[in-house]
């Protein structure tokens, strides 16, 4: 079992090969030092994995993740960007739509609620306003269905629920990549909790932890 989340070595950033721990991929599958996956040869991933490597470093610490998708298009020679958006958040994506419209793309977005399909009808027991009360379902599938049909270049999911974002991703013809990953507690910026996961927001985040941990 891989356990690179707690490591202390970082070989594989710093080159300390003769310190690799026990469980390390790279000891327990020697083959894979030093060798790139054929798969980063193949035409629809090659020039794509070096266009945004050289994006990073290009803007490293300087272009906001927006800034940093505008230049992957414009270096891919890509135009039309769908945006699958949350409507909870309509204003700010109406903002990151005019963002990219002004750097010369073309966005077709499409609001989580298209549609207009009640929760019951999927079968959603619980929802945010309770019993009897419609409420209208988020539709990653259709999202994605829909920017299939209008052939986007390259989509943007932009605050869909947790799995919903699994959803829209896998029904994707496009490539997808994240400008705001949710959550309602924390002003939509998830690493909050993590940064606070040993005081303010303990309380909150384990509710699975044994009472002696």
């Amino acid at each position: 079992m891989y356990t690179c989340a707690h490591c202390t070595v970082r070989a594989c950033r710093d080159g300390q090969l003769d310190q690799l721990p026990q469980n390390c991929p790279m000891r327990l599958h020697p083959e894979i030092l030093d060798t790139p996956l054929p798969e980063y040869a193949l035409p629809e991933n090659h020039e794509f994995y070096v266009a945004c490597s050289e994006i990073e470093a290009e803007g490293y610490g300087q272009w906001p993740r927006i800034r940093e998708i505008v230049e992957l298009c414009h270096t891919m020679g890509y135009r039309k960007l769908g945006l699958a958006f949350c409507s909870g958040l309509q204003a700010e994506a109406r903002i990151a739509a005019d963002i990219f419209r002004k750097n010369g793309l073309e966005v077709i977005s499409v609001m989580c609620k298209v549609g207009h399909t009640a929760k019951s009808d999927v079968g959603i027991q619980k929802q945010v306003r309770g019993p009897g009360v419609r409420e209208t379902m988020c539709n990653p599938i259709l999202q994605a269905k829909l920017l299939n049909e209008a052939h986007t270049d390259l989509n943007v999911a932009f605050g869909l629920c947790v799995g919903h974002d699994s959803l829209f991703y896998r029904y994707s013809d496009a490539l997808v990549t994240t400008l705001v990953a949710k959550d309602r507690a924390l002003a939509h910026n998830p690493i909050g909790a993590l940064h606070c996961a040993g005081g303010y927001m303990k309380p909150r985040l384990f509710p699975y932890a044994e009472e002696s941990t």
